[in-house]
């Protein structure tokens, strides 16, 4: 990659922060674009240009993609339960569109835009690909439906010829989730032995350190207007939550619960945290209704086309254990 220009948005998240890595490890000089005020620990250590900057702020945009050759935009705002779902719009579409617009204008070589496995269909085998039939009606909560769009928008430009390849990553596990995200919200909770129970479901799990890795080889050799999905092996949760039992020496939950009374604990949660606590509540109604319909992908393209090759997941969960411990999140090891 030699001494190319990387711009990466949201590179104090977790992805972005992995992505950053990867590009540094090849030889790329990294600006890595992070809101005013924003936690940087992600990017302790790391050698790579911090541009301060919001996506909605279209000057801001122009000047940080001013002179890049590749533009990776990670950044995202990705919570599944929200007060006010106005500016998870204004973040995830309306900041997307701003960066498409600047790209064109800067002539930026190459753009890999991080949408979602959820943005994608699940096909009557129960397995999601990237042509799976999907529409905007199919999405569950805000998040989905806002990425959806933002991957639309992708999609359009790439078609007008912006040299844009899509990535849909299932969902990451490692170290540096210091948010964190809503699954590794799941571990935490799991290592704090405050998982009594479970609700049936399924999610395709993989190493972000391999889907960061797939972002590379997306910018390298993805099609521009292609979907690539950057996923790793298919769990039920129940079989999950052994694999860190079995990783962290806590127990697993035993019993699980019907979706109706899942359903019911979620929307008095939701209602103590709009008026009580104005927190992000211990379960979501948009997280019920995503788990009534298992998450499992088939990487198959991004194997084929671009040689994307996922470890197993175990590894990840190992590491998301040692940090979430580490870092204080979750209880040390008894």
């Amino acid at each position: 990659m030699g001494t190319r220009t990387a711009l990466v948005t949201g590179a104090n998240g977790f992805l972005g922060a992995h992505v950053v890595r990867a590009l540094i490890a090849r030889g790329a000089h990294v600006c890595a674009l992070v809101r005013d005020g924003a936690d940087r620990r992600a990017l302790d250590g790391v050698d790579c240009e911090i541009v301060i900057g919001d996506l909605r702020d279209t000057e801001a945009i122009e000047r940080a993609v001013r002179g890049c050759d590749e533009v990776y935009h990670v950044a995202a705002d990705y919570r599944l339960w929200v007060p006010d779902e106005a500016p998870m719009y204004a973040a995830n579409v309306d900041g997307t569109r701003n960066l498409l617009e600047a790209s064109r204008r800067a002539r930026v070589a190459k753009i890999v835009h991080t949408s979602t496995v959820g943005a994608l269909g699940i096909g009557a085998d129960g397995i999601g690909r990237e042509d799976t039939p999907v529409a905007i009606a199919d999405m569950i909560g805000p998040y989905k439906r806002s990425k959806f769009l933002a991957e639309q928008l992708a999609l359009e430009a790439a078609r007008d010829g912006l040299p844009v390849v899509i990535v849909n990553p299932s969902t990451p596990i490692g170290a540096l989730d210091y948010k964190p995200t809503p699954t590794g919200r799941i571990i935490i909770e799991f290592l704090n032995r405050r998982m009594p129970a479970y609700v049936e479901t399924g999610l395709n799990l993989a190493c972000v350190e391999d889907v960061a890795e797939g972002h590379l080889l997306a910018a390298e050799g993805g099609r521009a207007g292609a979907k690539y999905i950057l996923g790793g092996e298919n769990l039920a949760l129940e079989g999950m939550l052994k694999r860190l039992a079995a990783l962290s020496g806590v127990p697993a939950p035993r019993m699980r619960i019907p979706y109706g009374v899942a359903l019911g604990f979620a929307y008095g949660a939701e209602a103590v945290a709009r008026t009580i606590t104005h927190r992000t509540p211990r379960a979501s109604v948009t997280e019920v209704r995503m788990a009534r319909k298992k998450m499992f992908f088939d990487s198959s393209r991004a194997r084929t086309e671009l040689g994307y090759a996922p470890r197993p997941i175990d590894d990840g969960l190992a590491r998301a254990i040692d940090f979430f411990r580490r870092i204080g999140a979750a209880r040390a090891a008894a």
